[in-house]
């Protein structure tokens, strides 16, 4: 009944480590450690660094550990990233996903959760986006996860794999205990990134156009908070064991918040200023995207508890100072 966490090192796989091990759940992370760190997981959790990608790896280790069920995070996220170098992108995310379903068939292993992304809607024509909303991605990012959707589902009718897609809207926010959060140095989310401006850590932050059709130029997203991500996970390991079957389900709160909104609270929470400077359009940025989370609420057995914003800006404002501090008492 052992579970592979997949990318497990980095910032939302932690969180779901975390997660498993507070379950009581028998864990083994693969990592590459390319923006993952050690330090974010348990001690005790067995770790196997390496990539995906490496079949006689994944083979190994799902027959020493007795994996049953995999849940995968590991891949590239970036969107700017994907545009400027998009086979990358291909490489890491799709042609690896389809070496490790790969390995899982062949094991197999029965149970499958795919971390996606609402990056898959590109710019979509109504929000908030349900699941059967066209799937037409304006970035090599969201291509290469739909691409591993796509291979999932084929994957699911031929094999017997049954799985759970979960589409992510905005992750943000740290674990309220501090053991893990998002610690990648150069990191694009944007509460992040506000926090690191709020602690002088940037001298100020961009946004990203002001012309976009919203009320106040600037970009909406649906925040949703690493750790009610973590438990959706949880949710949707409870209802592949009940017997579910295959699915897709959005991920966050059926709401957005704006960049400026974003800022604003950042300030309020930290009670500290920064510059901010206006800037073009950045590639592959979609005016608006909020979840419709109808269907996640009414087949898993979840419930989000740090649904406010602020929350989720002072657990981030909180591991970025803890940061901080294990950076001064390194030096």
């Amino acid at each position: 009944m052992t579970i592979l966490v997949t990318g497990g090192a980095g910032y939302i796989g932690s969180h779901m480590v975390h997660e498993l091990v507070d379950a009581g759940e028998p864990v083994v992370v693969l990592d590459n450690l390319s923006t993952g760190f050690r330090f974010l997981l348990p001690s005790a959790v067995p770790f196997v660094a390496g990539s995906t990608g490496d079949r006689a790896l994944v083979a190994k280790t799902i027959a020493e550990h007795g994996i049953t069920t995999i849940i995968h995070f590991a891949a590239s996220i970036v969107v700017p990233d994907s545009v400027k170098d998009p086979l990358a992108y291909y490489r890491n995310n799709t042609m690896n996903t389809c070496t490790l379903l790969d390995s899982a068939v062949e094991a197999g292993v029965k149970q499958f959760i795919f971390s996606s992304t609402a990056a898959v809607y590109g710019n979509p024509q109504h929000v908030p986006v349900r699941e059967d909303a066209p799937t037409p991605p304006i970035s090599p990012y969201g291509s290469s996860k739909l691409m591993s959707e796509i291979m999932l589902h084929d994957a699911g009718r031929a094999y017997g794999l049954r799985f759970v897609v979960l589409r992510y809207f905005n992750v943000s926010g740290a674990d309220p205990k501090q053991r893990t959060g998002q610690s990648t140095a150069g990191a694009t989310h944007l509460i992040k990134v506000a926090c690191e401006a709020a602690l002088g850590k940037r001298p100020k932050i961009d946004v990203y156009g002001t012309d976009y059709p919203t009320p106040d130029g600037t970009c909406i997203r649906d925040y949703i908070h690493v750790s009610d991500l973590a438990r959706a996970h949880s949710a949707a390991l409870a209802y592949l064991r009940r017997g579910g079957e295959s699915t897709t389900l959005n991920c966050g709160y059926g709401r957005g918040a704006s960049v400026f909104e974003v800022i604003s609270s950042v300030k309020r929470v930290s009670r500290r200023d920064f510059p901010v400077e206006i800037t073009g359009r950045r590639a592959g940025d979609p005016a608006s995207l909020t979840a419709d989370v109808a269907r996640i609420r009414s087949t898993l057995d979840w419930r989000p508890q740090f649904e406010d914003l602020d929350t989720i800006v002072s657990h981030a404002l909180a591991w970025e100072q803890l940061l901080s501090t294990r950076k001064t008492a390194a030096a």
